[in-house]
């Protein structure tokens, strides 16, 4: 079995992305500018942005992270996007979700104008996806989908299934296999006879929040297996599939941590830098 080392296809699209970013500054004199926005003091975001600004630094591009309290008013952050919107030395603006109850998340993401949503949420970047015209791709399925193409660079006439039908992830990853030509089942916590759908996949895409919910009787030999789930348990972070005995029958497998992780900061920095190109021509 291949074990997926997505840290190291992370560290390889960062180092595209950085030359990429050296070229940009000298043909525009100017560089991909990236703006994250942290409410409150949840420790799983700082980290996350933390390592956001790091990888960001490390690519070369501009890099800010501004921070509100817990308490910060709806309106402060509406105006600050509106703010960031209008400023051409940001080229992509980040909220970190999740935020406090008394901010409604989706007037947030559609505050910010979609050619510099670079989480890919913005409703016109959602239909854009799923017509099949240019958007921003949300991150986590973009670092799925180049996972399994560096292990089947065809992927066209495959069977795949998606566990799960989150807008986070379920649903762009469904467009985006569709777009490879796949032929795509997208399953839930809701799907009747699970285990079966997914014994007829070449690819599983588990992204449904349940720890170890994939089985290895579950999987056909020769599968490739994308595992997005994080789940905090007793025996610590677990993913959405059962590593041990889906190890035994799939032809390709990410771990959980160091899969999917590392890929969706490093999409994050691709996606800024799409947007930066998109604007100057």
């Amino acid at each position: 079995m291949i074990l997926i080392d997505g840290k190291k296809a992370a560290a390889e699209l960062r180092a595209e992305l950085r030359e990429e970013v050296a070229e940009l500054k000298s043909k525009h004199n100017k560089v991909p500018g990236l703006t994250v926005i942290l409410i409150g003091d949840l420790t799983p975001s700082q980290i996350y942005v933390r390592n956001k600004e790091k990888s960001a630094n490390e690519v070369g591009l501009k890099s800010e992270v501004i921070k509100y309290p817990d308490s910060v008013e709806e309106k402060t952050v509406l105006e600050k996007i509106q703010e960031l919107n209008s400023d051409e030395t940001v080229s992509g603006i980040l909220v970190q979700l999740p935020l406090p109850k008394h901010i409604d998340k989706q007037k947030v993401i559609e505050a910010i104008v979609p050619s510099k949503d670079v989480d890919g949420f913005h409703p016109m970047n959602v239909g854009n996806l799923s017509s099949g015209y240019e958007s921003s791709i949300p991150c986590t399925p973009l670092g799925c989908y180049l996972l399994i193409k560096k292990i089947e660079p065809n992927l066209s006439g495959k069977k795949a299934v998606v566990v799960g039908r989150s807008n986070l992830n379920g649903k762009p990853m469904t467009q985006l296999l569709l777009k490879e030509n796949c032929t795509v089942t997208i399953t839930h916590s809701k799907t009747k006879d699970l285990k079966a759908e997914c014994l007829e996949a070449d690819i599983i895409v588990a992204a449904v929040g349940i720890p170890e919910l994939v089985r290895g009787d579950w999987v056909k030999k020769d599968a490739i297996v994308i595992d997005v789930g994080i789940n905090k348990t007793d025996n610590g972070i677990v993913g959405d599939v059962h590593f041990d005995e889906v190890s035994k029958n799939a032809k390709a497998l990410t771990p959980v941590p160091g899969g999917v992780g590392p890929m969706t900061i490093a999409c994050l920095l691709k996606n800024t830098i799409d947007c930066f190109k998109r604007s100057q021509i």
